[in-house]
């Protein structure tokens, strides 16, 4: 049962790109405000969670098995490695099929005239999308299933820096080929490696399973959230000219994780 759970909260997380496809069919104009404080919500939610709660518990399970400070060296390892497989993802696509590289639907919108390159950008950027989503789906899956107090706000941070990733998919090939249902398709379907992350993690890790991986595992995926917040949401918010209101929604995001993490842990 906590599997399924945790399963199909990583689908709900991956999914959430068919927000902006949907978004990219119908906004004019992207609203900067709510998307600056949502996208700064979400970085803080991830960062708040991963460093004062998830990294501790990593060092915890860590710690039992190899001791007080072989495990502290271990979980340290273990997050910055979390880090520089995130780093190495975005430095093997280019920045412009990038979905951690800001978009709007106001500058998709110009690329208009430019038609027969839209369709490639935009399977690109889905394939890129898909990548990206991959170990984030395992990191959703793994904070879900060890802990599924922690797993509604790290599915709703994710889902919320997946809607940007959602317009950049669906807005090119909507306007290269007419068609919402392809738009929307390959948008959905980017969204899928999540939960297919999910499987393929739960596939190979789980028979290894133990106190150990557990806590590499878990000390990575705070890695990889601290990293995916920095590089991408926060820049992001700044990107569409609204720097202080993502640093409120920054401090609005810590602060709610920590009082749900004081209430139901």
């Amino acid at each position: 049962m906590d599997i399924l759970f945790a399963f199909l909260l990583t689908a709900l997380a991956g999914l959430s790109t068919g927000i902006g496809s949907a978004i990219g069919f119908f906004a004019k104009k992207t609203n900067t405000k709510f998307l600056a404080v949502s996208l700064g919500f979400s970085a803080g939610v991830m960062v708040y969670v991963s460093l004062v709660e998830i990294f501790q518990k990593a060092h915890h399970s860590l710690a039992a098995v190899m001791g007080n400070k072989p495990g502290m060296l271990a979980t340290i390892i273990a997050f910055f490695g979390g880090m520089l497989l995130i780093a190495l993802i975005d430095k093997l696509i280019p920045e412009d099929k990038n979905p951690h590289e800001v978009k709007s639907v106001e500058r998709m919108d110009d690329q208009n005239a430019g038609r027969k390159k839209l369709l490639r950008t935009g399977v690109f950027t889905a394939l890129a999308v898909g990548i990206h989503n991959f170990p984030e789906g395992l990191a959703t899956f793994v904070s879900a299933l060890q802990e599924p107090s922690l797993a509604i706000p790290i599915v709703v941070a994710i889902a919320i820096h997946n809607i940007p990733e959602g317009i950049a998919v669906s807005v090119p090939i909507y306007y290269s080929t007419g068609s919402r249902k392809k738009a929307f398709f390959y948008s959905f379907a980017s969204g899928l490696a999540e939960p297919v992350g999910a499987i393929v993690g739960y596939l190979i890790l789980m028979p290894f399973m133990n106190d150990v991986v557990f806590g590499v595992l878990f000390a990575a995926v705070a890695g990889i959230m601290v990293f995916i917040s920095f590089d991408e949401l926060l820049p992001s918010a700044r990107e569409y000219g609204e720097h202080h209101l993502s640093i409120y929604g920054l401090v609005a995001g810590m602060a709610v994780m920590a009082v749900s993490l004081m209430l139901f842990m």
